[in-house]
């Protein structure tokens, strides 16, 4: 029975644990077990979003959080062209910008967009405007220059600052402001300070101006009302290489940056029209020269950049919410007693089973299952091989296939106790992938060379020769269902980065990994999957630690294994995070790694009780 004690007036709950659902927002509790008091705040959180098709850094990108748009720029090497459209999901490509700049300042939206000035070379007084689909140009700036504030629409911009071909120095970087009507610029009053690559945000005649460059980086802040620039409160950090800021003269939100060169920054800060706040959520990764939508403070992407690694494609998105995410992540699990490569994993991470595989000198039967806390040894298969395909329950899972002194279609079924032999696959084959259940399954392209392409389903009594994969691969992944099955990457005899979706019926080419790899994991559903680890690009590329979401529509960084390894027993058969990783190369690894998916929880404040 909930009771109450009566602080000012106010009842107030005594709980023995904290409420966990949206309508705690605004109360007041008395947690019994930690004796303190508590409430729910409204926090800026920031979470993954698709990746960009290019990484690059060095444009500072427009639009909404549902509907960004993000153009020119530079890459590992050269200024680009390239536009990419988002959706609140994932990265497409739009119309090339007419050239490859970087410096790029862009207001406007996704449908209206406006980009000026950059630096090719040389500095360029270019203006463009996007209508969607394509860039048409517009009227020319009066004075060549790269790395501006920016704000406003694509009919009323403002331009202001940045960098100039003047010399070194101070004198290279303008005081200068710019308002554009839609057809040309006209000089506005100038700034206090001339900088380069501050943060920005706004509209044309409520304008804001932050951090950059003078001849260090500055915390300095400056605000335009439409007549005149005056001072503002100046951020907490010192930030040079900003390039992002989202909102409003009273409502911005900025991330990374540099306090000194090659010093990137992860917090974030807030503007209220008066004074800077720093927020709680972070970056990912220090980032400066990113890209960020302008339209909200309270509803931001953040996309591009440098960071440590170099250019980055991650996209984030700041939203105020109650709720705070908890990071996705892999943890350590208990050690197969029989180290292995090349076996097949089934079940998942609270109710694991690995068999088969190779083991320090030979192809192996041994069969474990995983309890969530440790393995067991079980009764061996009948067929000792590897590279095989396993897929089903702990107590309910099919193995076919593999190699044997050549590619088998020998299939067996666990009960859970002990394997039993049932028909052969159609086509013996090894190095191929299987997505359902011991009496539903899929079994999809292979081994021999150069690939496979022949994809079969199992009745729970035969298998059934079906429409061939539109890419024949080896060495690939596979998750999902009989009916909504994912095949993803894979050697064709090279590695290929190609992913195609199953609906029963026949194969369909869907969003490609973001990059090429073979002889990885998989697991989970066609809208909540993913692969892991491998080798790239070939037979002798580098292991891989690195691991990618698959939501049904785009593909997103995750976060990477603990240790880079291939040929990986692992599997789950319900959703991207009760997905584990158990064996592989290098060596005959008796490691498991087990995913846990990002959760979000109330953010909670703890109260003085005086």
């Amino acid at each position: 029975m909930t009771t109450y004690k009566e602080i000012f007036g106010k009842q107030i709950k005594q709980l023995s644990s904290d409420p966990t659902d949206a309508q705690a927002e605004g109360q007041v509790w008395f947690n019994t077990t930690d004796g303190v008091f508590k409430t729910v705040l409204n926090v800026g959180v920031l979470s993954s979003g698709g990746n960009l098709t290019t990484a690059r850094a060095n444009s500072t990108g427009t639009g909404s959080q549902t509907a960004a748009l993000y153009s020119a720029g530079v890459d590992a090497s050269s200024a680009v062209n390239a536009t990419e459209e988002y959706d609140g999901s994932s990265w497409t490509n739009g119309g090339n910008y007419p050239a490859s700049v970087y410096g790029l300042a862009m207001a406007g939206t996704q449908t209206a967009g406006l980009g000026f000035g950059g630096y090719g070379p040389p500095f360029t007084t270019a203006t463009n405007e996007y209508g969607g689909t394509s860039w048409t140009s517009g009227g020319a700036l009066p004075v060549a220059k790269y790395q501006m504030g920016r704000a406003g629409s694509q009919t009323a911009a403002l331009g202001f600052g940045g960098g100039f071909a003047g010399g070194g120095g101070a004198a290279s970087r303008s005081t200068t402001s710019d308002a554009y009507n839609g057809s040309s610029w006209t000089g506005t009053p100038a700034l206090s300070t001339g900088r380069e690559g501050g943060g920005s945000s706004g509209i044309q005649t409520a304008a804001l101006l932050f951090g950059g460059n003078i001849t260090t980086a500055v915390a300095n802040t400056e605000e335009f009302d439409g007549s005149s620039w005056t001072n503002g409160g100046n951020l907490n950090t010192t930030r040079r290489k900003v390039t992002n800021g989202s909102g409003t003269l009273i409502d911005t939100i900025t991330f990374g940056g540099e306090s000194s060169p090659g010093a990137s920054i992860t917090a974030g800060e807030n503007y209220n029209g008066t004074s800077w706040t720093t927020v709680s959520a972070t970056l990912a990764a220090g980032t400066n020269q990113s890209g960020s939508s302008l339209s909200s403070g309270s509803s931001a992407v953040f996309f591009g950049g440098n960071t440590p690694g170099g250019k980055t494609t991650a996209t984030e998105e700041f939203s105020l919410s109650i709720f705070s995410p908890i990071a996705a992540t892999w943890a350590s699990g208990g050690n197969l007693n029989t180290g292995r490569t090349l076996g097949g994993g089934a079940g998942d991470k609270n109710s694991g089973l690995v068999a088969g595989g190779y083991a320090t000198t030979a192809k192996t039967a041994a069969t474990e299952e995983y309890n969530g806390t440790s393995w067991s040894e079980q009764n061996d298969m009948g067929t000792a091989r590897y590279e095989a395909a396993l897929r089903g329950t702990q107590t309910a899972a099919l193995s076919f296939g593999g190699y044997s002194g050549g590619g088998i279609g020998n299939t067996e079924l666990y009960n859970g106790t002990s394997w039993s032999e049932q028909n052969d696959l159609n086509t013996g084959r090894n190095t191929l992938a299987a997505a359902g259940t011991s009496t539903a399954m899929l079994a999809f392209g292979g081994n021999p060379a150069p690939a496979l392409a022949f994809t079969e389903e199992y009745n729970g009594t035969s298998w059934s020769e079906q429409n061939d994969l539109n890419t024949g691969r080896r060495y690939l992944a596979g998750f999902g269902t009989q009916t909504a099955a994912v095949a993803a990457g894979g050697g064709y005899p090279s590695a290929v980065a190609n992913v195609e979706e199953y609906n029963g019926t026949s194969w369909t080419a869907v969003t490609a990994l973001p990059a090429v790899r073979q002889r990885h994991g998989g697991g989970g559903v066609q809208t909540s999957g993913m692969v892991f680890g491998g080798i790239s690009p070939n037979p002798g590329g580098s292991y891989l630690a690195t691991a990618v979401g698959y939501d049904g529509t785009s593909w997103a960084a995750i976060p990477s294994l603990a240790t880079a390894k291939s040929n990986i027993g692992g599997n789950s058969q319900t959703s991207q995070g009760t997905v584990f990783a158990a064996g592989g190369r290098p060596g005959y690894v008796t490691t498991t790694q087990v995913f846990t998916d990002e959760v979000v929880q109330l953010g909670y404040k703890t109260l003085t009780s005086s």
